[in-house]
């Protein structure tokens, strides 16, 4: 749980190379996106995103690209 005083962020992703990219929350919330699109989100400073592709949404296989704090992602812009 965060503490009340846990300083928000709003940032972006695109997903501009896989066929789908799940980005992972350290609370277990998780954001799908397809090839192409970009989404703007809430996170924290210091919070942890993990950022894991989706080669075949029917396999279970699932590969992590790219484990980031919230402030190295883009900011919305």
């Amino acid at each position: 749980m965060r503490s009340p005083s846990a300083r928000r962020l709003r940032r972006q992703y695109a997903n501009v190379k896989y066929p789908l990219v799940l980005l992972r929350f350290e609370d277990g919330h998780e954001i799908h996106l397809k090839k192409g699109e970009s989404k703007g989100f809430d996170a924290f400073v210091g919070e942890t995103i993990k950022i894991v592709a989706v080669w075949d949404p029917t396999a279970r296989d699932r590969e992590v690209i790219a484990v980031l704090k919230a402030e190295q992602l883009e900011e919305e812009t």
